[in-house]
């Protein structure tokens, strides 16, 4: 994927760990959600059928406490109007799903931006309109340690 660092394009060292952040956009499918909210015009259109959606905030915590054996990665829509296409857009839940079972990740969370998180990948297995209470847990992190066990 392509980074930036704080919109900056140099080295990014993360070699003592603790957390980095990263500005990234993704490829998508273009799906109804996508197309409502993103294309203005077919020219951005790859012929594949796909779409650059950006800028995405990525945070990277290495051995997060919460989970000292994982690293955590958080993807931020930049604007509330793309925080609403990502949770409506088959496409995008797909992207992440798909990198959080390719790389070997327990959990994926959908922040909903209301009192319910969505589960996409959970220890091995897709998700589809299976949701947790947000409203229990102050912070995300407590969420993900409260559902999301290690898979032995």
């Amino acid at each position: 994927m392509p980074f930036t660092s704080k919109f900056k394009s140099e080295p990014v060292d993360c070699s003592a760990g603790g957390s980095l952040e990263l500005d990234t956009s993704i490829v998508v499918g273009v799906d109804d959600a996508v197309h409502e909210f993103f294309l203005r015009d077919s020219d951005r259109v790859d012929e594949q059928g796909r779409v650059s959606v950006g800028y995405i905030y990525l945070t990277v915590r290495f051995s997060p406490a919460w989970h000292p054996n994982f690293a955590s990665l958080q993807f931020t829509a930049a604007t509330s109007s793309m925080s609403r296409m990502f949770v409506q857009s088959a496409s995008i839940r797909k992207v992440f799903t798909d990198l959080t079972a390719t790389t070997g990740g327990v959990c994926c969370l959908l922040d909903t931006e209301t009192d319910i998180f969505d589960i996409c990948w959970l220890n091995g297995e897709t998700f589809i309109g299976e949701t947790v209470p947000g409203t229990r847990f102050s912070r995300f992190h407590d969420l993900v340690a409260a559902w999301c066990e290690p898979v032995e």
